[in-house]
Order: structure tokens, then sequence, then C-alpha cells
């Protein structure tokens, strides 16, 4: 599953190429998604890259080749190579693992700015992901630690905007803040509780915390 970012982009190069048989410049990829730089383009064109949808042709300037589309987009694509066009090999089949969208960081100690998409994604094993829509997090800080989530750990959560007394969520705080804490009521009032005895409770009026999500999965990186 590809970010809306990433399909946007993809499918701007599939109809650019389609009509025109050259690939779009960066600036016109730029306006055409509403980023402010380019380097936002080059991520997610890296990303596409990295998951088999296009090609980058060597030596040559704005050279790209789809490799394949995903189904909802209308395959036929064409695509610039050796500076003449041809029919760009496409396959649909399934990478055999699914995709998840990467939203940045969230902080596990101290709220942090509201998420936003980044471009990027994280591929899971097939089977892991149950219903539902789900994104994936890297936690930062150590307020979870006795969870067993730790700073560096990544985290797949099921969008939702309720969640059961005891479940770790991902909560919103006055529509600024995001953090990841258990989520506890208490009477009228709703308490983001960590798990770690160096940080305290925070105790917030209902209308002040959104649930974003609960806690699906862990995933870990261990280096040698």
């Amino acid at each position: 599953m590809l970010t809306q970012k990433q399909r946007d982009l993809l499918y701007f190069i599939h109809e650019k190429m389609r009509k025109d048989d050259v690939p779009p410049s960066f600036e016109e990829m730029k306006e055409a998604l509403g980023l402010k730089s380019k380097s936002g383009i080059h991520r997610l064109i890296s990303a596409l890259v990295e998951r088999g949808y296009i090609e980058r042709l060597p030596h040559r300037a704005r050279a790209l080749e789809i490799k394949r589309l995903p189904e909802s987009i209308n395959l036929g694509a064409r695509a610039l190579n050796a500076g003449r066009s041809r029919p760009a090999p496409v396959n649909v089949a399934p990478a055999g693992f699914d995709e998840v969208p990467l939203y940045g960081k969230i902080a596990a100690g101290t709220p942090i700015e509201a998420l936003r998409d980044e471009g990027g994604s994280l591929a899971v094993p097939p089977g892991l992901l149950g219903r539902g829509e789900h994104y994936a997090l890297t936690i930062e800080g150590d307020s979870m630690v006795n969870a067993g989530i730790l700073d560096g750990d990544t985290v797949i959560i099921r969008r939702c905007d309720n969640a059961e007394n005891g479940a770790i969520v991902v909560a919103l705080v006055d529509d600024h803040e995001a953090t990841l804490k258990r989520l506890r009521r208490a009477g009228r009032k709703i308490v983001l509780e960590p798990e770690n005895d160096q940080y305290e409770p925070r105790i917030l009026e209902p209308e002040q915390v959104k649930i974003q999500g609960r806690l699906a999965h862990l995933i870990r990186r261990y280096d040698s």
C-alpha cells in the first residue's frame, strides 16, 4: 500500500508520460503535489524506486521508467528510455509485503507537535495487519519502557477515535500535541498515563484529548 503522496506522484508521472512521453520536471512535480521544496519530491521518488514502482535511468536527466502501477491506476503508461518512448514494463503482482504510511516520530515522554505525513512508508510482513487503517510511528523517549516500548522502536497504530480503558493510544492534546500513552478514565477526566515511574500522569478534560489510534504492533530493530 502506497501513501497518498506516493500514489499522487506516481499517477502524475504516469499521466504526464502517457500524454507527452516525457517525464515531468521536479518543479512540475513539486507544484502538482503542493510541496514547498523539491527535497520532498526526491524522497517520494526514492520511496517509489525502493518499492519497485519506478526506475531511474542512468546518465539521463529526468529519465524515469514506470515499472509497475497499483491496480487502481489505469495501466498503459509510457516511459522515456534512451531518447525514445516505449511501453513501460508493468507488473501488478503483489510484492509479498504490506505497506503502512510512516508518519515520523512520536514522543513517549514529552509531547511533540502533531504528526504530519512526510511521504514515507514501512513494509510489514503479510498477514500482520488486521482490519482497518494503520500507520507507523517511531518512538522517541522512554516514558513507556515498562510496557516494553523503547526509544527508537517502531509502533504500528490502528487508526480509531475511541479506545477502551487501559489501552495504549496515540492521543492528540489540545489539537497540537501528540503522544503515546496508556488511556485511563477517572470520573469525567481523561488520564494519559506513562509506563515509567519518572513521569507523572497528565490529567485532562475530555475535550482536550482526541484519540488518533491504538497500539497494534511493535517492531524493534537489533543492530549488530
